[in-house]
């Protein structure tokens, strides 16, 4: 339960009244679990990954981007909800845990929409045309990188265009202004977000906070 910082009934009911994942999510998240033991934390909740799918699908999404991938299961979620057609450029710097993400997306049947790119995210962003605009972003890597990321995905983005950004209530942490560790980070990142006038965002206190921005 990621929101520790609520009552700890609450996120397991918010779990408990969320679709849940299938069969293959569930296998992913207990490998994931046995694999990368402390880790594991970095694999979005269920309930995350059910609302991307339905945001992504929401949005009509044909090209989306992930920035920070891990053993894949954000990624799947975001590809199940593409049109017909749809591509999804996942943005990692592991060899070792996309691994486990390209087997699973064999397992979900979704090779041929997932384009795995491996490098420092912000390079292979900055390498992306610029006449090809995005209609999804995801963002769930390293916390000081989020606001480069940003700059990179939001000038790319299409006109109703949607970025969600993972972590964004550090656990509850993101309102102390003594606090340390990516705290200063993200609320740097959550400021830039709120003053910029090119966006519309909403931070949602779901799991460890998920901010929806979605361009004019």
């Amino acid at each position: 339960m990621k929101a520790s910082y609520q009552d700890p009934s609450v996120p397991a009911y918010v779990a408990a009244h969320a679709t849940q994942p299938d069969q293959t999510l569930r296998e992913l998240a207990v490998e994931t679990a046995a694999l990368t033991g402390g880790n594991a934390g970095m694999q979005i909740a269920p309930e995350q990954g059910t609302l991307l799918t339905m945001l992504v699908q929401l949005t009509g999404a044909k090209l989306a981007v992930e920035v920070g991938t891990f053993t894949g299961y954000s990624s799947i979620c975001i590809a199940r909800g593409l049109v017909p057609g749809g591509k999804l450029i996942a943005c990692d710097v592991s060899e070792e845990w996309t691994a486990v993400a390209r087997r699973y997306w064999e397992k979900a049947g979704l090779t041929d929409r997932i384009e795995l790119r491996l490098g420092p995210a912000q390079q292979t962003l900055e390498a992306m045309p610029e006449d090809e605009p995005i209609d999804f972003a995801f963002i769930d890597a390293d916390k000081p990188g989020y606001a480069g990321y940003y700059h990179e995905l939001v000038d790319r983005l299409a006109p109703g265009g949607l970025i969600c950004a993972d972590n964004t209530l550090q656990g509850g942490r993101i309102a102390d202004a003594r606090a340390g560790g990516n705290v200063p980070a993200m609320r740097a990142f959550n400021d830039l977000v709120t003053a910029d006038p090119q966006v519309d965002s909403v931070l949602l206190p779901i799991a460890d906070g998920l901010t929806l921005i979605r361009k004019h």
